[in-house]
């Protein structure tokens, strides 16, 4: 059973509709940014033939991101909460999609999300929220985005409304309760680098793949200037490009193309990054090691993927 210790998260307009949204108590923020007078264009609606539904709004626009270290929760069990919260406080919700319904990757790339590390969007897992509330002189919009890594939630929360002088976000840590009664600290905000650095391996998330196709999408990659940061910073650093694919197809089709994508990611470190080739080596594992399960289209679009390992051993 998965228990959550949550904390408060004051959104405020400078108007008297304020809302607070509890979030897992050992969520850290990871970035984002306040600007007291711009404008953001809020998606109502699915990505579907062409084009994506927007709500132009002008006000205070606050744009965080949190990340949750809890492997075992999925993104539903992270929105619904939220959303019960918002509709409690008297927001209209106005739109509501998980990966599928929202329009996929046209969706995802047709609104505007905090880069990698930052915030972190798995194409096969993530779910969307936009709301309103109508306040005495102009309504209040709030969109919410939710994913996750095979280790942790992401929680991208954007607030507009009137101009005010205090912060539109406010946020308190404190330690986090364990099932086992345990208290943990909770952990810096993690980059891809101290992701790297901690676990040995990091999923290049964002790099994009025609369907069949090893030609890696022209980008640009926020996970590709992380990694080529972090190997110019450590330049004895050696690691491995690991290509996956879904299960569709023979086992030695799939790991040729998993390397041959591998590979693609190398070359592009190598003539874009230039980071030297003595640093990087491509390998594939075909459809030898899934984070989902292959039985669903969800879970084959999380298995094709290319992730980072660390091979060096000092």
């Amino acid at each position: 059973m998965i228990r959550l210790v949550l904390l408060a998260l004051t959104l405020t307009s400078g108007s008297a509709a304020g809302l607070t949204l509890e979030l897992p108590q050992n969520a850290q923020l990871t970035g984002g940014s306040d600007s007291q007078m711009d404008s953001y264009a809020l998606p109502v609606g699915p990505f579907a033939n062409g084009e994506m539904q927007l709500v132009e709004t002008e006000g205070l626009v606050s744009r965080k991101a949190w990340r949750v270290e809890a492997a075992g929760l999925t993104t539903l069990q992270l929105l619904q909460p939220l959303r019960d919260q918002i509709a409690e406080a008297g927001y209209d919700i106005l739109f509501e999609c998980n990966d599928t319904t929202c329009g996929g990757f046209d969706f995802r790339f047709g609104m505007d999300v905090l880069p990698e590390p930052v915030m972190h969007v798995d194409l096969g897992d993530f779910r969307y929220l936009a709301a309103r509330h109508e306040e005495l002189d102009e309504p209040s919009y709030l969109g919410l985005l939710i994913s996750r890594s095979a280790t942790a939630g992401f929680i991208q929360v954007v607030s507009v409304g009137m101009p005010g002088d205090a912060p539109p976000v406010e946020i308190t840590h404190t330690a986090m309760p364990t099932e086992s009664g345990e208290v943990a600290t909770p952990t810096a905000p993690a980059d891809f680098a101290t992701v790297l650095e901690r676990d040995g391996h990091a999923p290049l998330s964002d790099l994009r793949f025609a369907t069949g196709s090893s030609e890696l999408s022209p980008g640009p990659y926020a996970s590709l200037q992380a990694l080529a940061d972090y190997l110019m910073t450590n330049p004895d650093r050696e690691v491995a490009l690991v290509g996956h694919t879904d299960s569709q197809g023979p086992l030695d089709t799939n790991i040729a193309l998993s390397r041959r994508r591998a590979t693609s990611v190398l070359e592009r470190l190598v003539n874009v990054y230039d980071i030297p080739r003595r640093q990087l080596e491509a390998q594939g594992m075909g459809y030898l090691a899934p984070v989902a399960n292959n039985a669903t289209e969800e879970g084959r679009r999380r298995n094709r993927r290319v992730e980072v390992i660390i091979t060096s051993t000092e």
